[in-house]
């Protein structure tokens, strides 16, 4: 067997489409373990949040106990979890050189985690916890089969790829993602083929348990004017300064909970009793979980004006006080209902506007512009794309070097005239401005 694959071995160097064939047939393999394994894992999770989000609408005292639920995460990340607690930013250090493992008990922990948050009224996402247990999942096939170094980036790689797809429908929008949030400006191409195998299995295994995602229709498209084209950009701009709001306040409030309660028990418990009061304060549940109801009405009727401000400080102040989930929803929910905002004032239909929103604010903020163009049009089709390329572009562009992921790479700067070290991240140029 071994002389077998030695001769193989030395077919592949000599002739490339040996090499190529054996390639495409391992990460068949690869990625669709990891598909399969992070697709029934997102079925369990989304089946599971509409469960707990029904019995907090339909129990609303649920919300009172949210400080306990948020203490007892706290208490069992900080006995238990260990590594697991930094979540995404943990997977993309290991993608830049980590030496660290991604424990197994990162799955679980954060699949839990996040269903405590919801269950209980905490305004949070999903997106994070499908990315940390695609990321947990291939951490943990490569430990079985022993896969080098490099496959091993390729493998968290697909995790991130299968976990976005399939939580949200989209899987060339997930294996992009997979690609592009690693660093920004660069793609590596190595992983292409691979993610959209992990994506695509992912999503069609969570299909295949009968889950079903949410659509919404962006209306009738302006036709293509000097005018309308002015507004879109001048709007984008606005999503991107809302992008860096959600990241910076988000942030902030990390720092100013650690600060202020450096036990995480206790910051959980405080962060919980401070969301009660900002729900007597508006007296409202608007903006609550997910804020999927407050996300459809995006693109019915019109909303609050701030609603996109309310719900970014919901949000900042649930997840600054350690309570798990994701972001990426909410910035969907805050860039729809920011696009509805500036409907009367911009003279475009709201939908429209709500649809560039959804996917602009999140470019913004992960600083993705192709997944999230993709993801607009697995999700309203392609009659605007034109507008849907214009609004991720630009507003990626004015997020400047912000963004939720604090351990995301900067592999080129957005500018030339504004020169970042090589190897920083968004969180190492932050330090470097204090200096």
């Amino acid at each position: 067997m071994k002389h077998r694959l030695k001769v193989l071995a030395e077919h592949a160097a000599t002739f490339l489409h040996v090499a190529l064939i054996g390639s495409f047939i391992k990460w068949i393999f690869y990625g669709s373990l990891v598909g399969i394994v992070t697709g029934s894992a997102s079925a369990l999770f989304l089946a599971s949040l509409d469960f707990v989000t029904e019995k907090r609408l339909n129990h609303p005292w649920l919300l009172f106990l949210l400080p306990l639920g948020g203490a007892l995460m706290a208490y069992v990340y900080l006995k238990i979890g260990k590594n697991s607690g930094r979540g995404n930013n943990l997977i993309l250090e290991q993608l830049h050189d980590g030496k660290e493992a991604i424990p197994f008990r990162m799955a679980p922990l954060v699949l839990i985690g996040t269903l405590v948050t919801h269950v209980f009224g905490g305004s949070a996402g999903r997106e994070g916890t499908a990315v940390q247990m695609g990321g947990s999942f291939a951490e943990w096939i490569g430990r079985i089969f022993r896969v080098d170094e490099a496959d091993r980036k390729i493998l968290l790689m697909c995790g991130i790829s299968s976990g976005f797809g399939s939580v949200f429908g989209t899987p060339l929008a997930g294996t992009v993602f997979g690609l592009e949030v690693v660093a920004i400006g660069m793609v590596r191409y190595q992983a292409l083929i691979p993610c959209f195998i992990a994506s695509l299995v992912a999503h069609l295994v969570t299909m295949a348990w009968g889950i079903q995602h949410i659509h919404y229709a962006m209306g009738i498209v302006p036709e293509l004017s000097t005018g309308v084209i002015f507004k879109v950009v001048l709007a984008s701009i606005l999503f991107g300064l809302a992008s860096i709001l959600f990241s910076e306040l988000t942030h902030g409030m990390k720092k100013l909970y650690t600060r202020l309660f450096a036990n995480p028990v206790l910051r959980a418990f405080i962060g919980g009793l401070v969301i009660i009061a900002l729900v007597a304060v508006f007296r409202t549940r608007d903006y609550l979980g997910l804020g999927i109801p407050l996300l459809q009405q995006a693109f019915e009727e019109p909303v609050a004006h701030f609603a996109f401000l309310w719900k970014t400080l919901f949000t900042a102040l649930t997840l600054g006080a350690g309570y798990l989930g994701g972001e990426v929803t909410p910035l969907f929910v805050i860039g729809a209902t920011l696009g509805n905002s500036l409907a009367d004032l911009l003279g475009l239909s709201a939908p429209f506007l709500a649809a560039l929103g959804l996917i602009a604010v999140f470019s913004g903020a992960t600083n993705t512009p192709l997944a999230c163009f993709i993801m607009g049009v697995e999700l309203f089709g392609s009659e605007g794309i034109l507008y849907m390329f214009m609004a991720c572009i630009v507003s990626y562009l004015f997020s400047g070097h912000s963004g939720i992921y604090t351990s995301q790479r900067i592999g080129l700067s957005k500018s030339r005239g504004h020169a970042v070290p090589e190897g920083a991240t968004l969180a190492s140029i932050k330090v470097k401005k204090k200096e």
